[in-house]
């Protein structure tokens, strides 16, 4: 791996110190509230949220805060207070059979909370949200079930199968482990393309389990490849990687990074959707770039490959500093965002051009993993 030099290190520390600022001024101005997506910079606001799946984000921010602020610090003290107000609502959720997302609510926040308390009560949270998760899995079709319907598979649940895979972990239950690596080679084989594009779902006939077609609700077509599905799969079958060993899912990781790289602009961020016609190509997706940093930096200690490693490392401190330099908010003070040029639904004209928390968490997720 390179070192970071003291340039690329003070601003990466000058803008984690920026994220917090921002997030203090949320809970500040609209406490207990759970944003989604700015309008306009602003995170209040009257726009439909589309799903709740963005509850962990928030917290999660204030727990990877928390982590690195000194203890003697008083903002330690406040970091923690927050987490815990933040996260504690969250708990009923663990047994939510209408979202496919529990990954995004628990591993972000019920996770770095136990891995700080060590309360076995925190741990029975996970669990039982990964049992709850496996509930969704389709015999006929060997797959994990989207929110939308019985016959759809989503590639965002790749970044929820791991609160199974940790399930299946920490109660040696085979069943839920057979369940994760089920849905994972599913989704391996039918949204995941020879080139290392994905598609962002797939509908299957719910009689016989057959596959049927490639499509999408947030992609440009059903046959592109959408951004945000591309992030979520590189940083998913990275993490399936890390529970399994199974070199299939870490073959499929670095085929994504492999494509994320080679169809990115050379700062990083890319376009919503990497097929989308030239006039909608300015449209670019900064919650993409945050979650492929983020994906990145696990997947460069993974890599059999030290070229291979170095490389994704190298790129995601890029990704870092593009968006550091040209996305960070820090330059108008109206907005109420960390990273600017966040996208989250273009047909819906939902969060477009705006911040959305995925987006805020995983720049911070990422800039932990490249600080600490």
């Amino acid at each position: 791996m390179i070192h970071l030099s003291s340039e690329t290190g003070d601003l990466f520390e000058q803008s984690f110190s920026f994220a917090q600022k921002q997030v203090r001024k949320l809970v500040e101005k609209h406490p207990l509230f759970y944003p989604l997506y700015t309008q306009n910079g602003k995170w209040k606001h009257e726009g439909p949220a589309w799903t709740h799946w963005c509850d962990g984000f928030l917290p999660g921010m204030m727990w990877i805060f928390h982590k690195h602020t000194p203890a003697d610090s008083p903002d330690s003290k406040y970091w923690l207070e927050q987490a815990i107000r933040y996260t504690t609502p969250l708990e009923e959720r663990k047994n939510d059979r209408d979202v496919h997302d529990l990954g995004f609510l628990f591993l972000s926040t019920y996770y770095r909370w136990y891995r700080h308390s060590k309360d076995p009560a925190h741990r029975e949270v996970l669990i039982q949200a990964g049992r709850t998760l496996a509930l969704r899995f389709k015999e006929k079709g060997q797959y994990l079930r989207s929110f939308v319907a019985d016959n759809s598979l989503f590639i965002d649940i790749m970044m929820n199968v791991g609160i199974i895979f940790y399930a299946a972990r920490e109660t040696g239950d085979r069943r839920l482990r057979d369940v994760a690596l089920r849905h994972s080679l599913t989704t391996r084989r039918v949204l995941v393309r020879g080139d290392g594009s994905t598609a962002h779902e797939g509908i299957f006939d719910t009689d016989t389990g057959e596959f049927l077609r490639q499509t999408t609700h947030q992609g440009y077509r059903g046959d592109s490849c959408w951004s945000r599905g591309l992030a979520w799969s590189l940083y998913g079958f990275t993490t399936c990687y890390e529970y399994s060993r199974d070199p299939h899912f870490l073959a499929t990781a670095e085929d994504c990074a492999d494509y994320y790289i080679s169809h990115s602009p050379s700062d990083g961020i890319p376009p919503w959707d990497f097929n989308a016609p030239a006039e909608n190509r300015t449209l670019l997706d900064t919650s993409s770039a945050a979650i492929a940093a983020a994906g990145l930096l696990r997947l460069c200690r993974l890599a059999p490959d030290s070229m291979k490693g170095h490389l994704y490392w190298s790129t995601a401190v890029q990704i870092l500093r593009s968006l550091c330099e040209k996305h960070l908010a820090k330059s108008d003070s109206k907005w109420e965002g960390i990273l600017k040029g966040g996208v989250y639904h273009v047909h819906k004209g939902l969060g477009v051009d705006e911040s959305v928390m995925w987006g805020e968490f995983f720049f911070c997720e990422a800039l932990e993993r490249v600080l600490w």
